[in-house]
């Protein structure tokens, strides 16, 4: 029998779930990733892309996926920090804005909203649009 150990939003999260899960030797399946797949609507009444494992291996499957492994990528291939271009600060942080009105505008087939994606700077206040 199957263990649900870790549910996603999207199908390639679930997917790299799967993939440190059995690189740690611990066999693992996805469920549920076509269906939202083809429209990601379904994911929040689905319950998300679910990674299941073997019910004798869901409390390390738990503990691999709780680890917190960022601070170890960090240090071995170093970080992008986000500059504000108008003081220099690497204290910023991504912004998504018109995303909410984006949604609405799908769900009600009115047509495509714009999304800008910005850099905010938490030092001097300036929001500047992302180009990468």
């Amino acid at each position: 029998m199957f263990v649900t150990v870790a549910r996603f939003s999207f199908p390639h999260e679930a997917h790299i779930a799967r993939a440190q899960l059995e690189a740690a030797e611990i066999p693992a399946v996805i469920a549920d990733e076509h269906t939202i797949g083809m429209d990601w609507l379904y994911s929040n009444a689905l319950g998300g892309v679910r990674v299941q494992v073997p019910e004798a291996y869901a409390v390390a499957a738990m503990a691999l996926l709780a680890e917190e492994l960022s601070a170890a990528v960090v240090a071995e291939q170093g970080e992008d920090a986000l500059l504000c271009p108008v003081c220099g600060s690497g204290e910023t942080e991504f912004v998504v804005k018109g995303q909410r009105m984006a949604y609405i505008m799908m769900a009600l087939t009115l047509g495509f909203w714009p999304i800008r994606r910005q850099i905010k700077c938490d030092r001097c206040g300036a929001r500047s649009d992302f180009k990468g």
